[in-house]
């Protein structure tokens, strides 16, 4: 088994959605003894901005593109690289201002390529990123799950199942700047999702 650990806190470890992935990938190792992990902290290694250069050199020829396209492209490919060889993603996700962190949005727009992990064709688009199973530790201050509020749950079930990956399990560690019976309860919900999940 090959794991890639995807940290989206600006929090970097420290980070609660960084403590529920690593509960999940301790988990994983520990059923699979042989499972090797590639773990990226999008706080301290983080992906590259979608901006106009970089549009630039993704829609430029390859032989057409300057050495400074050349190397952002590189970047991408090296991150949807890490997806295409994985057999299990853990992403963790803090919620911030209803959304997902900048850090992992833009990882996201970096794995999301046109022709690589995701296509057009007559009837529709098709995800190409298949046979993955991904876990998805969200930590949040306030209790969302199953609200109209919870953008992220929605979010990531579209982009995700765009490229191709539907095996999706969700562990919502919830509650957690509501006092401290909250946050034990946040955690142990958490805990109870990911046993579910893994069984």
């Amino acid at each position: 088994m090959k794991i890639l650990q995807i940290n989206g806190s600006a929090r970097s470890e420290a980070g609660n959605s960084t403590r529920i992935a690593n509960d999940i990938v301790a988990r994983l190792q520990a059923a699979n003894p042989g499972a090797t992990l590639v773990q990226r902290d999008l706080a301290r290694d983080p992906a590259p901005v979608i901006d106009e250069a970089a549009l630039g050199a993704l829609f430029t020829p390859a032989e057409q593109r300057t050495s400074e396209q050349t190397a952002r492209v590189a970047a991408s490919d090296a991150l949807v690289a890490e997806v295409q060889a994985a057999d299990v993603l853990v992403i963790g996700v803090p919620m911030y201002n209803f959304g997902i962190s900048t850090q992992l949005k833009n990882w996201i727009d970096a794995i999301a390529r046109a022709g690589v992990t995701f296509r057009y064709t007559e009837n529709g688009p098709e995800g190409l990123v298949k046979g993955k199973k991904v876990f998805v530790a969200f930590a949040r201050g306030g209790r969302y799950r199953g609200t109209a509020a919870d953008t992220q749950t929605p979010y990531l079930q579209t982009v995700l199942g765009f490229l191709g990956m539907t095996d999706i399990h969700f562990a919502y560690a919830e509650g957690l700047n509501m006092g401290e019976d909250a946050v034990k309860q946040g955690f142990a919900e958490a805990e109870a999702d990911i046993e579910a999940a893994l069984g």
